[in-house]
């Protein structure tokens, strides 16, 4: 009998320890809050990244702007018809360097179509140069540009060759806005290389006028 009181009184110790450990479960259910709340946390930790990598990304814009400003575009036309026929134009890119000085370099296309000769004189000219411009005043520029053009040149009226002559033009220009980032330019250079087997045989000005973007 006293051994059954014994067993009884363990039953009952257990019984409450057992009841103890539900109690105990239900904190564990409090640190599952608590885990959510780290949840949360971790939601909220790409939210405060998000306003760096805006900063970054504007920053970003605002240089590629920056390097655009400093592009510019820009060429010149010519067109005659008559007798004699020319059509041509030279497009240019230019980089600025600093705020007064640029770089670029520009392509040239003529034909062109004599009619005083029998049979007439028809053809193509092309070239490439490479140019420097110097703002001495807000509006006035200097400019060097150094050329190569590929000439067909007639020898007897039916007999032509096509050869490369090189020019080294100096001068300045005249820039005038005429709208937002556009505006025309008004060019006079010499030719002070003279080559021999030049078109041009004096000392003659060449004048350009153009229009040119973000100039």
């Amino acid at each position: 009998m006293k051994n059954f009181c014994l067993l009884a009184v363990f039953a009952l110790i257990v019984n409450a320890g057992l009841a103890q450990d539900t109690i105990r479960g239900q904190v564990i259910r409090v640190d599952t809050v608590k885990i959510q709340q780290v949840r949360v946390d971790t939601v909220y930790v790409p939210q405060e990244n998000a306003q760096p990598q805006a900063q970054k990304t504007n920053e970003g814009q605002q240089q590629e702007n920056k390097q655009n400003e400093k592009v510019y575009f820009g060429g010149y036309g010519n067109f005659s018809i008559g007798k004699y026929t020319s059509i041509g134009f030279e497009p240019l890119i230019g980089y600025k360097l600093l705020p007064r000085f640029s770089v670029g370099a520009k392509l040239s296309y003529e034909y062109f179509k004599n009619k005083n000769y029998t049979p007439k004189k028809e053809g193509s000219n092309y070239g490439i140069g490479a140019f420097s411009r110097l703002f001495i005043t807000q509006r006035i520029y200097g400019h060097a540009e150094f050329s190569e053009m590929n000439y067909k040149i007639y020898q007897t009226v039916d007999q032509s060759n096509r050869q490369w002559i090189s020019f080294l033009y100096v001068g300045g220009g005249y820039n005038l806005p005429v709208a937002k980032g556009v505006s025309l330019n008004a060019e006079v250079l010499w030719d002070v290389l003279q080559n021999d087997d030049s078109p041009y045989k004096t000392v003659e000005p060449f004048f350009n006028v153009g229009i040119a973007v973000g100039f």
